[in-house]
């Protein structure tokens, strides 16, 4: 899967897109738990939907869906891949 090369927080991919973890920004509690979650390095990750409020959004995560806050998704960078 090509990459574009632009990093971003998970929290700004839209909808229908995917993109690379590239790094976590967060605290060693928070750090824990989205390790636990799946969200390691080189894992792809896909915005699937989102609450009517638009937090939480839910996000595929190797064959898992799984809903972040805005907050805790915000602390995960990933790089935008061309889907």
């Amino acid at each position: 899967m090509p990459s574009s090369g632009s990093t971003i927080p998970l929290s700004k991919l839209p909808l229908g897109q995917q993109g690379i973890v590239r790094e976590l920004r967060s605290n060693s509690r928070a750090r824990r738990r989205l390790l636990d979650l799946g969200l390691v390095v080189d894992t792809i990750v896909e915005a699937v939907c989102q609450s009517p409020s638009g937090d939480p959004k839910a996000y595929q995560i190797r064959g898992t869906v799984i809903a972040l806050r805005a907050e805790e998704a915000a602390s995960v960078i990933i790089e935008r891949t061309e889907s």
